[in-house]
């Protein structure tokens, strides 16, 4: 089969396993931007509320009649599913509906008054999965419009993966091994989820084949050659691209603002300081030299050009649609989500959690290293392109900041890093390139005297 037959085989067999759990996905954030994407689509605030935990409790009533299948005590008894649906239906309902009664800020803006309204803020501020989700939900209802809304962006995401690699000349059957990682990986589980993960990942992704299109100046092996052979329309085929990965690079950044403008601050800064670090490296080692070395100069330099605006342009915004601050996100954090009292100190106090959290997740990593090692290979890997490398680190170093940002050891499944597994789903098919590419000794046919040559 043709490569691209292999790439949607992967993807197809990756959506088939997700029939497997078509609810129970859902953490306790998602259901304020399903919320979020049915009111936008025009239903009411109940209305909304009504779909939004009927899909919520169907989930866990799912969950529960799993679970009671195996218990080893009481797997023969009746299924829970329909007490567990009624309870968690009339719960959800009725926090609901007092805080619709109140009015006022309880029913600002289009999120469902799930939380209180200054941790409603922060969903409110993301529209850009909402908006993704609502012709899926308008069209397929809540429970398979979310699913295959998933199912589309995390299948997108194994699909860049296999681009990025073959943009770096990797050959074809490492870059599906690529796309497989993305999916088998935690980076699938995330991306399933129905929460902004999922968009950032792919987004990001984006981003990084952007930056390798600019850093080759080819979109595939196959137009390389053809423009190899037109040795008059090489500069125009690669600058072409160049503006195609620019682009690429620009429109990813400018989508993930609205997704989460966090990660459009933080992969712009990682982009301009990799795009640095790449144009001083290639200084000092190439010097000034002209052709293919300036054409990828400016390149990389319109890189760093639109990192460093959005960097800017992500903070401007953010004032001056007065985006929750960085104090209201440490208060967040250390308040449990506005349950207690606001911090006297913030600052100082997030930064000794930030210390304790570190320190704790790295003893916790070093008794299941599955992590760690898949860091290690996927850095190491990326050592075989150096200049692609580095921005590859700076893409998965976003989820390094993230974590950071919000050092929460209690979020379920690592999701706020998950950007970090990245490095080893690219940089892990990289460092198994010599496997592929050694020769192999053959037996010549026809000659006794001969023991082989190289294929």
């Amino acid at each position: 089969m043709r490569p691209r037959t292999w790439v949607l085989v992967l993807a197809a067999a990756f959506a088939v396993l997700q029939l497997v759990n078509v609810t129970g996905r859902d953490t306790p954030d998602s259901k304020n931007y399903v919320s979020y994407a049915l009111t936008l689509a025009g239903a009411g605030k109940r209305e909304a509320a009504a779909e939004t935990v009927d899909w919520v409790c169907a989930g866990k009533a799912s969950a529960a009649e799993h679970a009671q299948r195996v218990d080893v005590l009481r797997f023969h008894a009746p299924s829970p599913a329909g007490r567990v649906f009624a309870e968690c239906r009339a719960g959800e309902l009725r926090r609901v509906e007092r805080r619709l009664r109140a009015g006022g800020a309880q029913t600002d803006g289009h999120v469902v008054p799930f939380v209180a309204p200054r941790l409603r803020r922060i969903f409110e501020v993301r529209p850009g999965y909402p908006l993704f989700l609502v012709p899926f939900v308008t069209v397929f209802g809540v429970t398979w419009g979310v699913w295959l809304a998933s199912v589309l962006v995390a299948g997108a995401g194994g699909v860049l993966v296999f681009l990025v690699l073959r943009t770096v000349s990797v050959p074809v059957p490492l870059a599906l091994t690529g796309q497989a990682l993305y999916y088998v990986l935690p980076v699938g589980t995330t991306a399933m989820r129905p929460m902004t993960e999922g968009l950032m990942l792919a987004l990001t992704l984006t981003a990084l084949w952007g930056c390798a299109l600019v850093l080759t100046g080819r979109a595939g092996t196959a137009a390389s050659e053809a423009a190899r052979a037109r040795t008059t329309l090489v500069g125009t085929a690669r600058a072409r691209t160049t503006l195609v990965g620019t682009a690429l690079v620009t429109g990813a950044l400018l989508a993930l603002f609205a997704v989460k403008h966090s990660q459009a601050l933080f992969l712009g800064a990682c982009l301009a300081g990799a795009a640095a670090v790449v144009a001083l490296w290639r200084r000092r080692r190439h010097g000034r030299n002209p052709g293919r070395k300036r054409s990828s100069g400016r390149g990389v330099a319109a890189i760093a050009a639109v990192g460093c605006g959005a960097v800017a342009g992500t903070l401007l915004l953010a004032r001056l649609l007065r985006y929750p601050s960085e104090a209201e996100s440490v208060q967040d954090l250390l308040t449990g989500h506005y349950t207690h009292p606001d911090r006297a100190h913030p600052w100082r106090e997030f930064l000794h959690l930030e210390f304790d959290f570190w320190v704790e997740w790295l003893r916790r990593q070093l008794l299941a290293p599955l992590f760690p090692a898949a860091l290690a290979a996927g850095a190491w890997g990326a050592r075989r392109r150096p200049a692609f490398g580095v921005f590859l680190l700076a893409a998965a170093g976003t989820g390094i900041l993230t974590q950071a940002g919000h050092p929460d050891i209690t979020v379920f499944g690592d999701r706020l890093i998950v950007l970090a597994w990245l490095l080893p789903v690219v940089g892990v098919p990289l460092l198994l390139e010599p496997l592929v590419r050694r020769p192999v000794p053959v037996p010549v046919q026809g000659s006794p005297r001969a023991v082989g040559v190289t294929r």
